[in-house]
Order: structure tokens, then C-alpha cells, then sequence
């Protein structure tokens, strides 16, 4: 009885989230209530006889992996968030614009920014940028659908292959499935099926695109210092992890300490109301209570025996097209509880298929305007770009989604 209620309320909370954008309620918000009300009821009803210490400690299991991955975003995002409120970013991005450009290479341009913004910035912040580009040079509604849906995809396929960029990358990668090493040989296809579908979206582009640059401003050399430790946090992250096994959680701190001690020192003459540890409070701290939601409905989940039925799918089928559908399945469930759940089902798949099963989740919510937080925040700021128009290019992403892929699958051959 108390399974069924717990399922009940993991099915609701999963539903709200896929549907976040017609009921018009934040998903942390939900998440959070229904992941915190089922382990209540674990506690409250055990199930198979258990004590509260063993609850506990199942709990305690379910807290540690949400940390890690809280604590990690955290610092992550507070880089950017500081960058972001200096208009440090959108300033180069202006700086590096030719005055005037053709749209079909606009649209080459744009996937390619879009793609390595989002390796090493949170997907908020690049689909933000990349879309603030795009709007400020006024393009027709039925362009303007074109570039939106490429900067959905290429943020999503551009934060796959390194541990920054996505949040299913990461929680692969903590689960021990993936290597740095590994998760760079998706580099290749990830930006391949990017190009393709810029490709498609620009047939029949002749326009002239015109850039005004008055919204260059001065760079301060605070800021450049900021970002330097931060592209530095980046590399280091890769390097250590490679080298030495220094959890990237451990040096992604370290970073951001870093930053607010040089921050401190630079602007300790200068009139300013804003302390630099202060951006903490700036980051999309929604974004971060719908993953501990998420992973604890999850691991409500797992232990009420339910997570075993997700490998179904891999007994009737190869694990290489099971993930290949688990991808395309992301775009109506949300990538995070899909990883998580795999994840913690336990199943045994080589590092190739492992490799490819992250493409699949990283990218495959593309397919839907639904399915990923790129997709749902370009829906939101760009109001001619509705469920509708987004699935009207819905074969040009699953061809790319189908050939990225192919390429992920083939590339973990060389693992």
C-alpha cells in the first residue's frame, strides 16, 4: 500500500515536471515537495521491516550524492554569475562580431558559440547569452525560430563532453561509467550533428545581417581576472581529475576560493556595493533545489524496488539502441530523474555504451521544445517560438540527434 502511494506520488511530481510549462509552476518547486513528502513516508511507514537507522542511512546515502552535485553547481554557477552581471560575456561576443554577416553564416556562428559557451558554463546562462545575441538584431519571427532552436541544440550538444557543461555528463561521470579521457572522444560527433543541423536550418538563408556595436563597453581588468581564473578552474578541473583522480568537486572550490580572495585584493580600493561573495546569492537557485527534488524522488524510487523495471528496455533490446531510445524518451521525461534512474538500476553496459547512453541524455531532450532547461528558457524569452513551431523542426534535430549518436557509438570504439 505504501509502495503504491509513494509511486503515485513520484509518477505526479514526474509529470509536473513535463508539464511545467502549461501549468506554470516552477519544477523545483514541485520536485522538492514530492522528493521530501515520499522519504517522510519512508520513515513514517518503513517498508520490508526497517528501522528509522536503516532508513537513515539509506537517506544519508541519497544526501551525499545531492551534495556533491549541489556543491559543484554552486561554484560553477557562481562564476558565471558574475561575469554574466558585468556583461562580461555578451561584451566579447559583440567585440568579436564582424559589422555585417550573412545568415546562413550567422547561423554556423551562432551554433558554434552556443556549442563551446555551454562546455564550460552552466546551459542557462549559455542558451541566456546565445539568445540575447540572436534577439538583439531584430530577425523575423520565422528566422528567429530557426536560430533559437539551433542554440537548443547546440547548448545541449555542447555539454556533453566535459564535466561543466551538462549535469547528466557529471552525475555519469561521479557514478564512476566515464572517464575525462572518455567523455572528450564526444567532442567529434557532439559538434558534427550541431553543424549538420545549421546546415538544414539555413537552406534557403540569402539575407545580410547588420551588428551594432553599440553595446561595446570597457572591459575592466577585474573582470578579465575573474574570467582567467575561471577558464584556469576549468582546465585545472580536466588536468587534475586526469592525472592525479582530484575530484572535480575539490578543485572547482579551490577555484572559486581563489576567485573571491583575488577579487577581495582587486577591489579593495574601489567604491563598490557589492561584496564578491555575494554573487553567491545571484545563481539560479531554483535550478539547483529541482535537482535535490529530483534525486530524491529518485532515490525514493530506488527503494521502494521500482528502478529495476528501467532495464526492461535493455533486455529485449542491445544496449546500443536502448540508449539511442532512452535519448529520444529524455525529451517527454526530463534527463535528470532518466540519468539518476539508470544509473542507480544498476546496469552493467561496456564504456562505449556507457559513452553513447551520455550523448543520448544530453542531446535527445533537444528533441522536444519540453525536454531540456535550454529549450524551456528560449520558449520563455522568445514568445514566437511555441511547442508547436519547435516540433515543426522536429526531423532536421532527430537526423542530427541520429547522427551525433551514430558518431558517439562509433568514437567509444576507441575507448
Amino acid at each position: 500500500m505504501v509502495s503504491t502511494i509513494i509511486l503515485t506520488l513520484i509518477a505526479i511530481g514526474f509529470l509536473l515536471i513535463v508539464i511545467e510549462d502549461i501549468i506554470h509552476v516552477n519544477k523545483a518547486k514541485t520536485t522538492l515537495f514530492f522528493g521530501t513528502l515520499c522519504w517522510i513516508l519512508l520513515f513514517i511507514f518503513p517498508l520490508h521491516g526497517q528501522s528509522p537507522e536503516q532508513v537513515q542511512e539509506l537517506l544519508n546515502e541519497n544526501i551525499l550524492e545531492i551534495a556533491s552535485l549541489w556543491l559543484f553547481l554552486m561554484a560553477a554557477m557562481t562564476f558565471v554569475a558574475y561575469l554574466n552581471s558585468k556583461g562580461f560575456i555578451e561584451n566579447i561576443v559583440h567585440r568579436v562580431m564582424p559589422t555585417s554577416i550573412s545568415e546562413r553564416k550567422l547561423m554556423f556562428l551562432v551554433g558554434v558559440f552556443a556549442f563551446l559557451f555551454s562546455s564550460v558554463s552552466d546551459n542557462v546562462t549559455a542558451t541566456l547569452i546565445s539568445l540575447a545575441v540572436v534577439m538583439s538584431l531584430k530577425l523575423p519571427p520565422k528566422k528567429l525560430i530557426k536560430y533559437a532552436t539551433l542554440i537548443v541544440f547546440g547548448v545541449n550538444s555542447g555539454g556533453v563532453s566535459l564535466i561543466t557543461g551538462d549535469v547528466t555528463t557529471l552525475m555519469i561521470f561521479l557514478d564512476g561509467k566515464v572517464t575525462i579521457a572518455n567523455l572528450l572522444l564526444l567532442i567529434a560527433p557532439a559538434f558534427i550533428s550541431v553543424m549538420l543541423l545549421a546546415a538544414m536550418l539555413s537552406i534557403g538563408m540569402k539575407g545580410e545581417v547588420i551588428f551594432s556595436k553599440s553595446g561595446k563597453k570597457r572591459i575592466e581588468k577585474t573582470d578579465i581576472t575573474i574570467a582567467v581564473i575561471f577558464v584556469s578552474t576549468v582546465i585545472s578541473i580536466l588536468a587534475l581529475s586526469v592525472i592525479y583522480s582530484v575530484p572535480p568537486l575539490l578543485t572547482f572550490l579551490c577555484g572559486l576560493s581563489i576567485m573571491f580572495l583575488v577579487a577581495q585584493f582587486l577591489m579593495r580600493k574601489k567604491d563598490i556595493n557589492k561584496n564578491i561573495i555575494d554573487y553567491v546569492r545571484d545563481i539560479e537557485y531554483d535550478t539547483l533545489l529541482f535537482f535535490v527534488g529530483v534525486l530524491l524522488l529518485v532515490g525514493a524510487l530506488k527503494e521502494i524496488g521500482m528502478l529495476s523495471k528501467f532495464t526492461d528496455l535493455y533486455t529485449v533490446m542491445a544496449p546500443q539502441y536502448a540508449n539511442y531510445l532512452m535519448g529520444i524518451l529524455s525529451a517527454g521525461v526530463d534527463n535528470v530523474p532518466l540519468t539518476a534512474a539508470l544509473l542507480k538500476a544498476n546496469i552493467v553496459m561496456s564504456q562505449q555504451d556507457w559513452l553513447s547512453f551520455t550523448y543520448a541524455t544530453g542531446v535527445g531532450g533537444s528533441m522536444l521544445i519540453i525536454g531540456s532547461a535550454a529549450g524551456i528558457i528560449a520558449m520563455s524569452k522568445v514568445k514566437e517560438l511555441t511547442f508547436m513551431s519547435y516540433l515543426r523542426l522536429s526531423l532536421y534535430l532527430l537526423v542530427s540527434y541520429t547522427v551525433g549518436y551514430a558518431g558517439a557509438y562509433y568514437m567509444g570504439g576507441f575507448v
